[in-house]
């Protein structure tokens, strides 16, 4: 079983900064992928930013410039660091990750359970 755990929400005020971590454990052989989806009240989750194994990064167009992923593979961790903060950014953000169990041939999707992002003055 692969369980993904994220920490570093809060509340913080407009042009504010905060990091976002999720660790991933279990029995984990590889991880493909690690992303960040966001989701507020009353909208459809969406894609924030994610990394590949090797590095690749993308970003949702509202967050480039502004937010920052990166990854340790050694901790098998993700992390999203969140600058220029504005209203807008106000959500639950979920870690979300393509895992390859140990012993196993196949990725499998797992999500972690959220932390609560609140930008406000």
């Amino acid at each position: 079983q692969v369980q993904l755990v994220e920490s570093g929400g809060g509340l913080v005020q407009p042009g504010g900064s905060l990091r976002l971590s999720c660790a991933a454990s279990g029995s984990i052989a590889t991880i493909y992928r690690m992303s960040w989806y966001r989701q507020a009240p009353g909208k459809q989750r969406e894609l924030v930013a994610g990394v590949t194994i090797s590095g690749s990064t993308n970003y949702a167009d509202s967050v480039k410039g502004r937010f920052t992923i990166s990854r340790d593979n050694a901790k098998n961790t993700v992390y999203l660091q969140m600058n220029s903060l504005k209203p807008e950014d106000t959500a639950v953000y979920y870690c979300n990750a393509d895992v390859k169990p140990t012993g196993g041939n196949s990725y499998y999707n797992y999500w972690g359970q959220g932390t609560q992002v609140t930008v406000s003055s």
